[in-house]
This record gives structure tokens, C-alpha cells and sequence, in this order.
């Protein structure tokens, strides 16, 4: 089984799904994390392509933790568009290359703006791609897609959860990756990321009764529903 989680920034996925990843890695499926946006302007003192740089050496260092292959579109923060038909077209090949057997991206209520945008350009690419005529040619299946978990999982109301008891301290390690981003929220923001993370999972664990759980909703259109569990 192919896998493809598709997230705006470089952290997202260690965020809100990346247990769920490491198991799908286990159970023997290729996973491929794709980041839309770089994280360029990720930070209030590092300049935005020393950032970028920085960023993605993060994310793959990330990924190797967990067996994952990691690749970026490298579109600058803040310019993700779901009505761009070009960054539409580089989802569609994205997708097209990785034929996958599911989709995990960001829920359209997400918080942020960049993510929502990712959220539609995933739904739109999904079904293009499924389409032999439009573009470079070659096609997908029309593929099922699971919204994953919002931040601190404020107006998300999941519909999968997923165990990752057992991933937990490896997302947690991945997460800790992103030194960017953890350490300037430490040091000037006073936030322990990575334990607002766990606390997160915690939570959704308590939901479906386990020590730690990832959320998630289906996105019940058709005909991306299928009779069988793809989630581990």
C-alpha cells in the first residue's frame, strides 16, 4: 500500500500525524511526505532562505527517523492557492507519481490560511489526477482522502482515531527534529511544543481509549469511500 501525506509546512505532519505514518511504515507501506510551503517565514530572526534550507534539512532528518521519503513543492509561506491551476498541476504529478492508496492532508478548518489553501489544492489535484487526458498524462486512482487533526484539535470532530501508543515517543522525536521552530518557542515564546504535542495525543487517547491516539475525518464524498479500514 502507498501512502501520501500531503502538509503545508515542514512540521505539520510530525504534528498532527506522523504516528500514524511511522505505523503505516511498519506495517510494511511506502509513505511519502510532501510539504507544499517551505517555512520560509517561519521565524521572526532567521531570514527566509537560510530558513528554507534549514527547514528542509529538518523535515528529512525527520522522515529518516521513521523510514519516510520526504519531498517539498517549495512554494514560499503565505502563497499557497487553491485556485492556482499550476500549483493544482504539481499536486496532480505529485499525486499521479505516488499513486497512493490514500491521502492524509489538512482539514479545510484548519486555522491557518496556508493550510486551508493546501486542504483544497489536495481535494482538487485528487480528482485531476484521476482524469488520463488533463495534463502530462498518466492517471490515479480517485483516491480517499482523511483530514488530520487540527491544531489543539479546536473545531475538529473526528470521525478515525488511530493507536499510536506505541509511536508516541518516536513522534515526539521527529517533532523535536524541527529545531527552528521548537527552540525559538521555548526560549522566546515560553511554549514546550513538542508537550503540547503530546498532550494533544493524550487527549485524543482518552477519547478512544488508549494512552495515545491521532484524529482524524474521512472525507465522505463519492466515490472516494471504500467498504474497508485503510488507517492502521
Amino acid at each position: 500500500m502507498n501512502v501520501l501525506a500531503i502538509g503545508c509546512h515542514p512540521d505539520d505532519m510530525e504534528i498532527s500525524c506522523s504516528g500514524t505514518l511511522a505505523k503505516c511504515v511498519k506495517r510494511g507501506n511506502k509513505v511519502t511526505v510532501c510539504h507544499v510551503a517551505n517555512g520560509n517565514m517561519g521565524h521572526e530572526i532567521i531570514k527566509p532562505d537560510e530558513l528554507r534550507e534549514m527547514r528542509a534539512a529538518e523535515a528529512k532528518k525527520a522522515g529518516s527517523l521513521a523510514g519516510i521519503e520526504v519531498v517539498t513543492l517549495d512554494i514560499g509561506d503565505l502563497l499557497p492557492n487553491g485556485c492556482d491551476i499550476k500549483q493544482r498541476d504539481m499536486v496532480v504529478e505529485l499525486i499521479r507519481r505516488v499513486q497512493p492508496d490514500f491521502i492524509i492532508t489538512h482539514s479545510p478548518t484548519d486555522y491557518m490560511p496556508d493550510h486551508r489553501e493546501v486542504s483544497k489544492l489536495v481535494f482538487d489535484a485528487s480528482f485531476a489526477a484521476s482524469v488520463p487526458q488533463y495534463g502530462n498524462g498518466g492517471k490515479a486512482a480517485v483516491t480517499p482522502i482523511y483530514y488530520m487533526d487540527n491544531l489543539a484539535g479546536m473545531n475538529f470532530n473526528p470521525t478515525e482515531y488511530v493507536d499510536i501508543t506505541d509511536e508516541i515517543d518516536l513522534k515526539i522525536e521527529m517533532l523535536e527534529c524541527h529545531v527552528s521552530q521548537l527552540k525559538w518557542m521555548r526560549d522566546h515564546d515560553h511554549i514546550d511544543f513538542a508537550e503540547f504535542v503530546r498532550t494533544c495525543s493524550r487527549f485524543r487517547g482518552l477519547q478512544s481509549n488508549v494512552d495515545y491516539a491521532e484524529a482524524f475525518c474521512q472525507e465522505l464524498v463519492w466515490p472516494k469511500v471504500v467498504t474497508k479500514r485503510l488507517l492502521p
